[in-house]
């Protein structure tokens, strides 16, 4: 499941996440030239999904994940198909919102750490780890296959092709190898002995669907659910902003849109190597420990990025940033599992995104703003290394759970 996984975050979140910053100029020069319009376009997009997680949680918690993950895959290939016929910024937003962004929450990570949390207990943080690559390295490859789609065809060409490779490869994957829980075909988590009747798996089911609906204003009530929230959030609003504004910043200041695509895919290349080293250190040290590790690389990167416009330097920022964002996902994931246990995971994580939804989406609208009105991303990137600091200081209120419900 972990393989499965990986290839589905490879086009779920993969191919949005880091190739938006790369469509981002010629879009904006097609609708009028407004980076804060485009940005908009990627803030309806986490607005549809954050409204989707609480309902695509239950739905993951209750039904074959294969069903829900199929839809959002089906939904997000007719969402590249529309991308690539729009003509207004109207239509750019309805098709995001409409298609991308509940296909993204559906199919994404909520889904994939929900499938991946099923299958794995023990060794949960480094089996999310290795799923979560499949993000990055789809960062890795993606920048420079849609650059060079752009330059020699169009942006809207490049789209055409995510939404083939979505329909005739994700969606048959998914339908085809997606088993939502080891018990449904006889066994356990972490390859542990099978169920051994169909009674036990009898009583498994039962007790799954005999556990009480969650809601969001129980679970703010909750200390650590409040520090979760806080820190994800704030990690989430500085990422999507540089990851998005990244490559914009370097041809602006004369790189080519190829060489500043190979910067992003140097940044995702160490996001893979996050992933791996950031999952496998969540089931050896405490959270507090690994997330300062998270938020020192990206901090550090950021402000490499940032403070200089050498071609280098940049690059050595993007692969420290790349190395922290790695952490990111899959930390989440297993920090909800530590704290809440497998069987509310689908929830529970359903339920952050649109506790999150306020802090995350501010950081690409504000950056494009600031741009648009200064000519210059450096008020914006000064405001996000100080919330970096914000995002350290809730990881330290965060109180490690005595044992780990499952």
């Amino acid at each position: 499941m972990v393989l499965v996984a990986f290839c589905i975050d490879f086009v779920a979140v993969g191919f949005f996440f880091y190739s938006y910053g790369v469509f981002f100029k010629a879009i904006a020069e097609d609708f009028g030239g407004s980076r804060l319009g485009v940005a908009i376009g990627l803030t309806v997009t986490n607005a549809v999904g954050a409204i989707a997680a609480p309902y695509v949680g239950r739905a993951l918690d209750r039904y074959p994940l294969r069903n829900v993950m199929g839809l959002g895959a089906i939904s997000m290939a007719l969402g590249f198909l529309g991308l690539s016929y729009v003509q207004n910024e109207l239509q750019f937003y309805l098709v995001l919102g409409l298609f991308i962004g509940f296909g993204a929450s559906s199919m994404g990570n909520l889904a994939t750490s929900k499938l991946v949390a099923n299958w794995f207990d023990k060794r949960r943080g480094t089996a999310l780890g290795i799923a979560a690559a499949g993000v990055s390295l789809s960062g890795v490859i993606m920048p420079y296959i849609s650059a060079e789609l752009i330059e020699n065809f169009g942006w809207r060409a490049g789209f055409l092709v995510y939404s083939a490779f979505t329909f005739f490869v994700v969606v048959p994957l998914i339908f085809r190898f997606v088993i939502s829980r080891p018990e449904d075909v006889g066994m356990r988590p972490d390859g542990a002995l099978p169920l051994h009747s169909d009674v036990d798996k009898s009583a498994q089911a039962n007790a799954q669907s005999a556990l009480p609906k969650m809601r969001l204003l129980e679970l703010f009530k909750q200390h650590n659910f409040r520090m979760i929230v806080l820190t994800f959030s704030l990690l989430f609003c500085c990422m999507s902003a540089t990851l998005t504004h990244m490559i914009p910043r370097l041809t602006d200041f004369g790189y080519s849109l190829v060489e500043a695509s190979l910067v992003m895919s140097v940044c995702a290349g160490f996001g893979v190597v996050g992933k791996l080293s950031f999952g496998w250190l969540s089931d050896r040290l405490s959270v507090r420990k690994v997330m300062a590790i998270v938020i020192f690389m990206q901090f550090s990167g950021q402000y490499l990025m940032f403070s200089s416009l050498d071609y280098l330097t940049f690059a050595i920022g993007g692969s420290m940033f790349g190395y922290g964002v790695g952490g990111v996902v899959p930390m989440h994931g297993a920090v909800v599992g530590k704290t809440f246990g497998r069987d509310r995971f689908g929830a529970v994580l359903g339920l952050m995104r649109p506790a999150m939804f306020p802090i995350q989406i501010l950081g690409v609208p504000f950056a494009g703003w600031i741009f648009d009105v200064t000519g210059s991303y450096d008020m914006a990137f000064q405001v996000f290394l100080a919330l970096y600091f914000l995002a350290a200081l809730a990881v330290s209120f965060y109180r490690q759970p005595a044992q780990t419900v499952t």
